[in-house]
């Protein structure tokens, strides 16, 4: 098995889990950051990259990352962003286009090439994209992604 195999593996086991209290941004991954109660989409990503034995390390916080901004601005300094995504990668989300990143999720496979792909998400929804309280498959669409291919993967 990949690093990135194992990765979505992890990921895809997770899926359905959701904060408790509801709206609470309170989750097991929140516990495991130090950082509960705060939104967690950064911090499961975090969780899941540690479980599979590739840990992100400091990205402002020191097991991994909280916000989008953080990390983005990390992974561009490191050469870390990609234009061809493989399992396991990580997808940043901007969703109107003003250039600030507002989610992540893990890349999961393209479903259609080079225009829609699959991921697992922490703390989304149907209806409500970056702060829906779920870990969740979802569908995604190129427009305005980041992606993210991590050396540790290699």
């Amino acid at each position: 098995m990949t690093k990135g195999e194992k990765i979505i593996a992890i990921a895809f086991g997770e899926v359905g889990q959701k904060e408790s209290p509801l709206n609470s941004n309170k989750t097991k991954y929140g516990k495991w950051f130090g950082l509960d109660g705060v939104a967690w989409c950064g911090i499961f990503c975090s969780w899941v990259y540690a479980q599979a034995g590739v840990p992100l390390g400091k990205i402002g916080y020191t097991k991994g990352f909280a916000g989008c901004q953080t990390a983005v601005a990390h992974f561009k300094k490191t050469g870390e962003v990609a234009n061809s995504p493989q399992m396991g990668d990580l997808v940043f989300f901007d969703w109107n286009g003003d250039s600030k990143h507002d989610h992540v999720g893990i890349f999961n496979g393209w479903k259609v090439k080079d225009k829609e792909f699959y991921t697992i998400e922490g703390n989304t929804s149907l209806t409500n994209q970056s702060d829906g309280g779920a870990v969740m498959n979802r569908t995604r669409s190129v427009k305005n992604v980041l992606f993210v291919h991590l050396k540790v993967l290699d």
